[in-house]
């Protein structure tokens, strides 16, 4: 176990591109999507031998806290926090630090998502650990950048620069600058040039590196992690939390803090690493059949070929098509070209907006 180490799991996204499997009442990280236990469990149990569950936290929505235990029943049910409100990760991360500050005020705690996929999980922990004994000892904020295998057009880009250091083959980079999701050409340029990673949105700082940054660069969130300090554990923090939250802008902490420090070092992440954005992700994970068609589920194809089926508990029958995501929940079912799956996400707007589907949302 890491002296000091904590992790902070962030768990309020809505999953819509997985609708209808996902929704409001049960997110893409309550499903097992890969797996046979929620991604929210996964990320619990990829932390074995590094955090003991006593010093993980989850931070979800309000409404979610209740799913939240029942999918992480091994951790305190005092360690699920609810927001009252969605306020994005930088005040996820400020409330993260208030939560561990009030534990240990010399902790450091990993920023880690519910819903990503991991690979080679003893590599993913030794980077955490090795960023973790790194951030104990240099007042640095520590960012995890993906090793790329492709030029993908939908993640975030970090463009490493000079050897910071190297800790048991782990390797420590300056952070020169974050880039938003690039056109096709110029994600290809990134590739060639070796220096750009995955900007994969995990984040390792102790809670004094987190304040002070947040202190300089965005002091209404330093403030929110001297406000709920003290109130953590109390009767009182639910309240505390609702107030502070009440005023608080909505931005990620890209924007307000890592964008603008000067103490950033990424970490070479060389793990296989999937934040499972889209139906089309679940290629990665399961073998098709002869006809190219990944089929979770009970499904009849006849003259098919590479297709997404899901279909648990009923029969799919499909005829003549291809490069199709079809996907069959109580009901609701969804039928779109995989090239088209991220506009998923539009599709439940629409719904929202018709006023007539709550029931299936």
């Amino acid at each position: 176990m890491v002296e000091h180490g904590y992790a902070v799991i962030l768990a309020g996204g809505k999953g819509e591109r997985f609708w209808p499997m996902s929704t409001r009442k049960r997110p893409k990280q309550l499903l097992s999507l890969v797996g046979d236990r929620p991604l929210l469990a996964q990320a619990v149990d990829r932390l074995e031998g590094l955090v003991p569950h006593e010093r993980v936290f989850i931070i979800t929505n309000a409404d979610l806290v209740d799913a939240s235990r029942e999918a992480a029943p091994e951790l305190p049910p005092e360690n699920i926090i609810g927001e009252p409100v969605g306020r994005d990760t930088a005040a996820a991360a400020a409330l993260g630090a208030a939560l561990v500050g009030a534990r240990d005020p010399e902790g450091v705690f990993a920023i880690l998502t519910a819903d990503h996929i991991m690979g080679d999980l003893d590599t993913y922990r030794d980077t955490l650990r090795e960023s973790m004994n790194l951030a104990m000892q240099e007042d640095v904020l520590v960012t995890i950048g993906v090793q790329p295998d492709h030029p993908s057009t939908g993640y975030g880009y970090i463009e490493a620069g000079p050897l910071h250091s190297e800790r048991e083959g782990v390797a420590f980079h300056k952070a020169l600058r974050f880039v938003e999701k690039p056109k096709e050409e110029k994600a290809k340029s990134y590739l060639e040039t070796g220096r750009y990673y995955w900007n994969s949105g995990m984040f390792i700082w102790s809670v004094k590196a987190l304040g002070k940054a947040l202190r300089t660069h965005r002091p209404p969130l330093a403030d929110l992690i001297e406000t709920l300090r003290p109130a953590v554990g109390t009767s009182g923090f639910d309240e505390a939390l609702r107030e502070v939250y009440a005023s608080l802008e909505k931005i990620s902490i890209d924007y307000a803090l890592m964008e603008k420090a000067d103490n950033i070092l990424m970490v070479r992440g060389t793990f296989a690493w999937d934040d499972v954005g889209s139906w089309p992700a679940l290629e990665n994970h399961f073998g098709a059949d002869e006809a190219g068609n990944v089929i979770i589920g009970d499904a009849a194809a006849v003259d098919t070929t590479d297709n997404i089926i899901v279909s648990k508990g009923r029969l799919t029958a499909l005829i003549g098509v291809r490069d199709l995501v079809v996907v069959q929940t109580d009901g609701v079912t969804l039928v779109c070209p995989k090239d088209r799956a991220q506009d998923v996400k539009k599709l439940v707007e629409e719904v929202k907006k018709s006023g007539k589907y709550e029931a299936w949302l």
